[in-house]
């Protein structure tokens, strides 16, 4: 059985890396903004969920020096679900924040950049993380001296209670929706008694008046 051992170790750190890998492989997303435009994203964070963020101006392509032109300047503005400004930039050509959510819903990045004559095509990558993925796995494993299967234990088991806290949260979210489709219902069906009462109503006021002008005429 000795002898299994690092076979065993070997199977299962490559078992382990399989499945935690694509759960918290995450990568910068490239955008190209034009001067003058605006360009949002979202991302649906969980109350209690930490988000970070970083993003910087990537130079033109066949640019002669890497020092970025004047014109290549942009400004961000984070506001959670119900507006509230959580960080903002003006003119710069890198940054980053970071916050923990304190509202359930979509949080909106908006990158825009100054009207610039002639037009200009500003390329820019932004990493934006929460949850599991902003967790600051180097740190963790030099303050805990882990070796790299424990820390791919540790990426797994909070990938694992990250996925298990959304189950609960969509359910949350489902069961939200599902009373408010109930209400919309119950309102529905008062309003369509309550708008063939009215008819009802008009009809009978058009009939006693059609009545009472025949009986004025003479006839009936």
């Amino acid at each position: 059985m000795a002898a299994r051992v690092p076979g065993f170790r070997q199977s299962l750190l490559l078992l382990v890396l399989l499945l935690a890998g694509p759960l918290s492989a995450a990568g910068a997303l490239r955008f190209d903004l034009q001067s003058g435009h605006t360009k949002c994203i979202s991302d649906d964070i969980k109350v209690g969920a930490m988000a970070v963020g970083k993003y910087h101006i990537v130079a033109p392509e066949g640019s002669p020096s890497p020092q970025l032109p004047d014109s290549h300047r942009i400004s961000l503005r984070v506001t959670s679900p119900y507006g509230n400004s959580l960080h903002y930039a003006e003119n710069v050509q890198s940054g980053n924040f970071a916050f923990t959510a304190s509202e359930a819903g979509d949080y909106l990045a908006c990158f825009w950049a100054p009207d610039h004559r002639p037009p200009a095509t500003i390329g820019f990558e932004f990493d934006w993380r929460s949850g599991v993925s902003a967790r600051d796995w180097s740190s963790v494993a030099k303050k805990g001296q882990v070796d790299m299967m424990e820390l791919e234990l540790k990426k797994l088991e909070d990938t694992i209670k990250a996925i298990h806290e959304e189950m609960f949260y969509l359910r949350e979210r489902e069961e939200e929706m599902q009373a408010l489709n109930r209400r919309t219902n119950s309102r529905m069906a008062w309003f369509s008694f309550l708008s063939l009462g009215i008819c009802l109503s008009v009809a009978g006021l058009q009939l006693w008046h059609l009545k009472n002008f025949f009986e004025r005429k003479k006839l009936l």
